[in-house]
């Protein structure tokens, strides 16, 4: 028995050790070097934006007379003063732009936050009640979600606008009407599949309760899809706020937001084409970047995307 003892040890003390549960993650995650590579860039920006009073040269609303329409100080005619030129009223781009960043930032995170929550109760809320006589709420919930899903999202956002008018905060309103069934639909779909499952069933008949089996139970399993669909969620709010900014009805001015940007620089596309490729580029850029960190995300999370 020592000896069987002994040989067990020895057998326990050779295998290699486990990694973490984050370790492993992040191993999945830096398989895709564009994930990687998003993510940098998607920290930076969020840096350049927490930092901005500090980063940031100018006031975003600072006005240089001397300066209006200041070419950038690779143009000719450009200075290091202002390393991006200056706008139509003498605003210094690069402050602006870094000042951009935090308000573009601001509309895809609460936008992303308010839907991830809301989306949550309401598609627990259709498992629960489908056998407890609310049939009626899953099929209003559903039918209600269909309905915002038929209308093309820019048009839906722009009419909710048009009605509330037109804010910053309203545009967080607009756009998040606009994403809030991807998660209803999504948790609902995925809290259903789940509960069918051995552990589901053993929950149950060791008494729990409806609300306590679909909080502590059953969501805690669905929650990798949904943390896949927030990131990327974060950069469809950006660019539906640019779009409605971009129309006038998003952040008003003197607000700098990226969208307002392109908007106050489209008449001048032809002689100062830098008005409008600066934040333009700035917009693709921060979607291309947080795009790639969820697609590294959806892999690491769910083991058949992993690459062998």
């Amino acid at each position: 028995m020592a000896e069987l003892a002994s040989t067990a040890a020895n057998a326990d003390d050779a295998l290699p050790p486990q990694p973490s549960r984050l370790r492993a993650f992040w191993s999945a995650f830096a398989e895709n070097r564009g994930a990687v590579a998003g993510l940098a860039v998607v920290l930076l920006i969020a840096l350049l934006a927490l930092t901005a009073d500090w980063v940031a040269p100018y006031a975003p609303d600072e006005q240089f007379r001397d300066a209006v329409r200041a070419a950038p100080m690779w143009v000719e005619g450009g200075t290091a003063r202002f390393v991006l030129g200056t706008d139509s009223l003498g605003r210094d781009m690069l402050s602006r732009l870094i000042h951009g960043a935090r308000v573009s930032l601001f509309i895809g995170l609460a936008v992303m936050g308010v839907s991830f929550v809301i989306g949550i109760l309401l598609g627990l809320a259709c498992v629960a009640l489908r056998g407890a006589g609310g049939q009626v709420v899953d099929v209003v919930i559903t039918r209600l979600m269909d309905l915002i899903m038929a209308v093309p999202s820019l048009v839906l956002a722009i009419l909710v606008v048009a009605v509330l008018g037109p804010s910053l905060a309203n545009t967080i309103i607009a756009v998040t009407l606009v994403t809030l069934p991807r998660y209803v639909r999504l948790v609902r779909a995925s809290a259903l599949s789940e509960l069918g499952k051995d552990y589901v069933i053993a929950a149950r008949v060791a008494g729990a309760g409806r609300v306590r089996l679909l909080l502590a139970t059953v969501l805690p399993n669905c929650l990798s899809p949904l943390i896949v669909q927030a990131a990327l969620g974060v950069s469809d709010a950006i660019l539906e706020a640019a779009a409605l900014g971009f129309l006038g009805l998003g952040a008003q001015p003197p607000t700098a937001e990226w969208g307002t940007m392109l908007a106050d620089a489209r008449e001048f596309i032809r002689s100062d084409p830098w008005l409008v490729t600066l934040p333009g580029l700035a917009i693709l850029i921060t979607v291309v970047s947080i795009n790639l960190a969820g697609d590294g995300l959806r892999d690491a999370l769910d083991p058949k995307m992993r690459r062998s």
